[in-house]
């Protein structure tokens, strides 16, 4: 049963706002694809482990250098995606999504990690650790992808954008349909179908795995937690790109207003500063734009915590103003 309209509001609300100040310009558009490269390379493969930085990872994919101490895999794994990821834009959604674009987009993604098995469905039982569900045998595999890209057709374009996309993704997983990277083609095809629908991406900061992951695992008996999970994060990364772009993103009647909404109430503001002080203990000489990402907060409002971390004392920005970071300060 489809979710009633009313449950994506706001985001209806600010995909009008984008929609309104399209066309970009050529050199805007390229821009915004190159950050979203980054920024979702970063954070689905944060979400699986990677040791990456969101800056290594730019690094990584922009400038082909490997990182000194990271495993050649957490390289291989941002260079895959960020190729994966530009091969969306290829798919037009003028043409239906097919099995061969999958298996292209897992190719991408996985070759430089396990040639054999990249492009192609997996061929043995896997498990999926810290649950209990049972995955379908490897050789239903090929027949429920046929019937996936069917589903997809069929529903494209009659289910509302977020709810499609998010359903796209949980659907997949439960096939689980490679022998590994089977969550990050999962997030690109959620976002394809964004894309397609003339939408802005989803982003899934890391902070927000143990939600992400908990309404992913209960989505087959209850779908709806897991739509309201994406529905959040496609509101927070339309309002991102509101905030790129210099525009508000106030809802009328709404407590959402321009310095965010994290300041709701006193709960709020020490988990968020909590959540800051915990990133920066966890990946000592971070950025403010690596734990607004991480943490699924805006630049802005990440700035407000530390500024106040700085001068309670707990942190310190060490280094130069464009490679230095920010680091625990050490007990008296």
């Amino acid at each position: 049963m489809a979710m009633k309209k009313s449950e994506f509001k706001d985001c209806d609300i600010y995909a009008a706002r984008i929609a309104a100040l399209r066309p970009f310009p050529k050199e805007t558009l390229k821009s915004l694809r190159d950050y979203y490269r980054v920024g979702l390379t970063y954070t689905s493969n944060a979400l699986e482990g990677n040791s990456l930085t969101e800056s290594e990872t730019k690094v990584v994919i922009e400038d082909g250098l490997t990182i000194g101490g990271k495993p050649l895999k957490d390289v291989y794994e941002a260079t895959g995606h960020a190729k994966a990821y530009d091969f969306l834009y290829k798919l037009t959604k003028d043409e239906p999504v097919t099995e061969e674009n999958i298996l292209k987009l897992h190719r991408l993604f996985y070759g430089q990690i396990d040639k054999d098995n990249a492009g192609t469905w997996r061929k043995v039982r896997v498990f999926i650790s810290g649950s209990r569900r049972v995955l379908p045998a490897p050789e239903k595999v090929p027949a429920l992808m046929a019937d996936f890209v069917k589903w997809m057709a069929a529903n494209e374009g009659r289910l509302h954008p977020v709810e499609f996309a998010a359903l796209v993704h949980q659907k997949f997983v439960y096939i689980h349909p490679f022998v590994d990277g089977n969550g990050r083609v999962a997030r690109l095809l959620m976002n394809l179908a964004l894309l397609r629908a003339g939408w802005t991406l989803a982003i899934i900061p890391p902070i927000c795995r143990h939600e992400y992951i908990a309404a992913l695992d209960k989505a087959g008996r209850m779908p709806a937690p897991f739509v309201r999970f994406i529905r959040d994060r496609v509101c927070e990364t339309q309002k991102e790109l509101l905030r790129l772009m210099g525009q508000s993103i106030a809802i009328d009647g709404d407590r959402v207003n321009d310095k965010g909404d994290d300041r709701v109430n006193d709960r709020v503001n020490c988990m968020v500063a909590k959540a800051v002080l915990e990133t920066i203990a966890r990946r000592p000489g971070v950025r403010t734009n690596e734990i607004a990402t991480h943490i699924g907060k805006s630049i802005p409002t990440v700035s407000r915590y530390i500024k106040s971390l700085k001068e309670s004392g707990e942190i310190e920005y060490r280094g130069a103003p464009k490679n230095g970071g920010y680091y625990v300060r050490p007990g008296d």
